[in-house]
């Protein structure tokens, strides 16, 4: 092969090991320095695992040619593969550090041997301390300060680079490498102190001087170029005067800061930032441990306290920092007593965010939405929050605390393990950028070359670029879902409220508080709450969690026992379910709303214990919406098709109207929908259980005749069903019609409706863990004597000859619900001329439909209610404002059109379009009505069965305000706002409805 072959084959292979410029990579390979290790097998390998193989290879190229004697090294590489693979890994990751080894060559030899690296943090702090020439022992300077100060930078360059080898061939994990560099750091600052304690005068005031590390450094945690943050607490020795001790002390400190973060020709280490302490840069540079006290017992912001989470004794005279440490820390488990301390740490996240520029917010690893401070952040509120009542939880190092956080049932498994990765990625990415050049950096590159050479330093070979960014995106995306979950948890901001006490849930403190809120059995509340936390099951940990809160929410309703004993119920039904608990810890509002949706009362504690898993809807917003009329029928219909024997398929109709009811309860009492919307989604569930019934019923009858039927039927809704008013206690009036099709026997098909007609009530009728709904064909033609079907042409028959006006007032509100929807549509136009005639009503009938109202009144209420609490039939109730609308609707119909509609409110509004109502006057009635629906909706939500009757218990009255949406106090404020209410509309009813 000829040279210029043979030079493109290896072009070739060199692009293909990883090398960019494979031209200037083949020239490398040939340099004399070298000696032929080019074309070593194991040497190429090397060179091609690193993160950046060109500037491995000049690094080494270059370390060679600054040897005098570069044949050990040689040999080393040829023979050695630790530390072949070490060397190489570090000049690939590091051009600091490939500097740092061309100009000490010799320090190639600390890559060799085991590295030994996160047990010796007391060898590196001799090391350090042997370097600036002091005596480990009693750390006393014996050389100059400058030579010290530059020797010092040295030893703490190849402490680093034994780390960053370590690191990078994966000798070391994320979390040993950043213990590593804290520990790393704590060795400097006592060898800079040592250092600072050379340029003191002689006749210098003794003094004992701790140095508490903050931030990642206290932590544990310390990346390989960050500021080193610091507390200094001194304290005189010896008896020496305390100001004077001070000023001594001072000086140290300076010096020390002086050491650590000046430039010299050996570089820099990093620069120490004591802006943490008591009123931060303004502030003494150094106190005594009680001015420190006083200070953060006095005037210390929440931010302090957060930052004192991560407090350590790190360097100086350790025994006075640990004293500083116990003195201090306690403070932080009382600084969340402070009014708004939740809010005050999620608007100190904000702020930081938004000092960031935009050009660089997208690009920030640390600060940016999804970076490393999200993780911080989230982690330690959870730990101030909790870590109150659980001394678990105070570890200062992110990932420790994060796993204490997940064991003990504060953060799901899940959620703990997905930021545990992002946090591990994020750091990662971060330690590779700042090894580079060995500078303080959080921006994720946007040059190719250098997202290549991270890329690969993290693992990735197969396109570095793209699936390093898109991971990245991926990681901080999911950074942030979480830090939004836990951070802005609203379980959270309410456990923040409570007393340590409280949180605590001791049985002393749960006692106390129990009849603090207005729990009257106490003793049987305690019993519920120690089957719920008993044990040391995560179950047990997570409900010692969540209790403490509920119980506040439970005390605020009219019930609080009925609340917990509701809550203990529906935990032991959903058992051992994975999902059950870690919904109510961390899903938004959803432990609030069910405290509220259990305490209401119990219809929604019977249907959520018939059906616990639709705990589920408590957490999504758009769950809590009534679902189309359209998508519930064609649901329930499909749920019969399912199944041949007809009670099974009618089970499987009632479960989804179960469901249902379920949701629209749980909207209404989370005050998601009005009264209006109520009636409407309530008839829409009730729609679509009859069309199921009917479905069910059909495919039954036509399975016993063995032949289709000969007649189709449709379900006409009356009354509180047709005009979509339905509550939660009502019954669904219905009419039955059919119609032969055509050249069916007319008796035989009469025969198979009413056949049709009693399975559909019977199936309906089953018995059930259900609330029930009753089925009323009573405003059927000739009332409860009339037959219980009818044809179409009966219908006319009897309408044109026989009816009375009841029965045309009962039709004002007919309309098809189910079954054939033309012969529904049929009956609807047959009707018409009935329920608006078009001479109007007569004066005659008239005068009957106000006879009839006023022997409704006398006649049907109950024997010893009172009449001014009867919530249907009283003075000014919903009967009084329904026939006066309708009685309006039957004098005015033919005339105005918009009185043809089977709504009460659409009625009233078209009778003041048409000037038959004062507007003053409709909005009176309109008030007394939908209270009337709201507080009769109560009272079936708070004692699980309908009633007319405004109760007189006050706190079940207060329960039906609460239900209703009209909060009232105990001495009977409700009753005053319905008297009045009701007075008034019946003074309108006076005047428009009796003339």
């Amino acid at each position: 092969m000829s040279p210029a072959g043979r030079a493109a084959t290896d072009t070739g292979r060199l692009a293909r090991l990883g090398f960019a410029d494979p031209s200037r990579a083949g020239a490398l390979l040939e340099d004399p320095a070298l000696d032929g290790l080019g074309r070593e097998p194991a040497v190429l390998e090397g060179l091609a695992a690193t993160a950046d193989p060109d500037t491995a290879l000049l690094g080494l190229v270059r370390v060679l040619e600054g040897l005098d004697g570069p044949g050990p090294l040689r040999a080393a590489l040829r023979d050695d593969q630790p530390l072949r693979d070490r060397l190489l890994a570090v000049l690939g990751a590091s051009t600091a550090l490939g500097d740092h080894l061309a100009r000490r060559g010799g320090d190639w030899r600390l890559l060799s041997g085991p590295l030994d690296l996160p047990a010796r943090p007391s060898a590196v702090r001799a090391a350090l301390l042997t370097a600036v020439g002091a005596d480990p022992a009693a750390a006393e300077p014996v050389a100059t300060a400058a030579d010290a100060a530059d020797a010092l930078r040295v030893a703490y360059r190849r402490e680093v680079l034994r780390l960053a080898a370590g690191d990078l061939t994966g000798a070391l994990d994320l979390v040993e490498v950043a213990a590593s560099l804290a520990d790393l750091a704590g060795a400097t600052l006592d060898a800079a102190l040592a250092v600072a304690r050379a340029d003191l005068p002689e006749d210098a005031v003794p003094c004992r001087l701790g140095v508490v590390g903050m931030g990642k450094c206290g932590g544990h945690e310390l990346n390989y170029v960050s500021d080193v943050d610091v507390v200094f607490v001194a304290e005189p020795a010896g008896g020496a005067d305390e100001q004077a001790a001070l000023r001594t002390a001072t000086r140290l400190a300076t010096g020390l800061i002086r050491v650590c973060g000046a430039t010299t020709a050996e570089g820099t280490i990093w620069p120490v930032d004591a802006a943490l302490r008591p009123e931060g840069k303004n502030g003494p540079l150094v106190r005594t441990l009680a001015s420190h006290r006083a200070y953060y017992e006095r005037w210390a912001r929440t931010w302090e306290f957060q930052a004192l989470l991560k407090a350590r004794p790190v360097a100086g005279d350790l025994a006075l920092a640990g004293e500083w440490v116990e003195a201090v820390s306690p403070l932080v488990w009382e600084a969340q007593d402070r009014p708004d301390f939740v809010s005050e740490v999620q608007a100190m996240r904000r702020r930081v965010e938004g000092t960031l520029p935009v050009a660089q917010a997208e690009r920030e690893l640390k600060l940016g939405p999804g970076g490393l401070r999200d993780v911080e952040f989230a982690v330690q509120l959870l730990q101030m929050v909790h870590g109150r009542s659980d001394d678990r939880l105070r570890s200062g190092n992110t990932l420790s605390a994060l796993e204490e956080l997940s064991t003990w049932g504060y953060v799901a498994r899940d959620d703990a393990a997905r930021l545990d990765r992002a946090y591990r990625f994020l750091r990662t990415l971060e330690h590779r950028l700042q090894l580079q050049r060995l500078r303080r950096t959080h921006l994720m590159p946007q040059d190719d070359a250098e997202l290549r050479r991270l890329g690969r330093s993290v693992g990735l070979r197969s396109d570095p670029v793209t699936t390093l960014r898109a991971e990245w995106r991926r990681q901080a995306r999911e950074v942030r879902r979480l830090h939004e979950k836990l951070f802005y948890s609203p379980l959270l901001q309410a456990t923040s409220r409570l007393a340590p006490d409280e949180a605590r849930l001791t049985p002393e403190a749960a006692r106390a508080r129990l009849q603090a809120l207005g729990y009257e059995d106490p003793a049987g509340a305690l019993r519920h709450i120690e089957a719920l936390t008993a044990g040391v099951s995560r179950r047990a940990a997570i409900q010692r969690t969540l209790l403490p809160v509920l119980l506040g929410w439970f005390g605020d309703s009219h019930d609080a026992d009925a609340g917990l004993l509701a809550f203990r119920q529906v935990s032991d039904a959903l058992g051992t379910t994975p999902w059950y608990l870690r919904l109510l810890r961390d899903e938004g509002e959803t432990a609030e709303r069910m405290a509220r949706v259990l305490s209401a009362g119990r219809y929604p504690v019977d249907l959520l214990l018939r059906a616990p898993e639709a705990v589920r809807i408590l957490a999504d917003d758009a769950a809590l919406v009534p679902r189309p009329a359209a998508a519930l029928v064609d649901e329930v219909v499909a749920s019969v098709r399912r199944h041949d024997d007809p009670t099974v398929a009618a089970g499987a109709a009632r479960a989804v109207r179960r469901r249902e009811l379920l949701r629209t309860a749980t909207a209404d009492l989370l005050d998601r929908l009005d009264v209006d919307g109520v009636g409407h989604a309530l008839s829409d569930i009730a729609a679509a259980t009859v069309a199921g019934g009917l479905e069910a019923a059909v495919r039954a009858i036509e399975a016993e005749r063995r032949d289709p039927l000969p007649t189709r039927v449709a379900v006409i809704a009356m009354g509180r069903l047709g005009g979509r008013e339905l509550g939660y206690g009502s019954d669904a009036d219905v009419l039955f019609v059919h119609e032969p099709l055509d050249g069916a026997d007319e008796r035989e098909a009469g025969r198979a409706a009413l056949a049709v007609v009693q399975e559909l009530r019977r199936l309906l009728a089953l018995p059930a863990p259900d609330p029930p709904l009753v089925v009323d064909p009573d405003l059927r033609p000739e009332g409860r004597n009339g037959p219980l079907v009818r044809s179409l042409g009966s219908y006319a028959a009897y309408y044109a000859r026989w009816s009375l006006v009841w029965e045309a007032q009962a039709l004002l509100r007919a309309a098809p619900v189910a079954g054939d929807p033309d012969l529904g549509r049929r009956f609807v136009e047959l009707v018409e001329p009935v329920r608006w005639p078009a001479s109007g009503l007569s004066d005659h009938d008239a005068r009957e439909v106000r006879r009839i109202k006023a022997r409704v009144e006398a006649e049907r209420l109950p024997r010893g209610a009172d009449p001014g609490l009867n919530l249907k039939l009283g003075r000014g109730g919903l009967a009084d404002v329904e026939w006066t609308v309708q009685l309006l609707q039957l004098q005015h119909a033919h005339a105005v059109p918009g009185l043809r509609t089977t709504s009460t409110v659409e009625a009233l509004h078209a009778a003041v379009g048409a000037d038959l109502v004062a507007r003053e006057d409709a909005e009176v009635l309109l008030e007394a009505w939908r209270l009337a629906s709201a507080l009769r909706n109560g009272v079936m939500l708070v004692r699980g069965r309908a009633g007319d009757q405004l109760p007189t218990d006050l706190r079940e009255l207060a329960g039906v305000a609460a239900a209703a949406g009209h909060p009232a106090s105990p001495t009977g404020a409700l009753v005053d706002e319905w008297r009045r209410t009701t007075r008034r509309a019946r003074a309108v009813v006076e005047r428009v409805f009796y003339g």
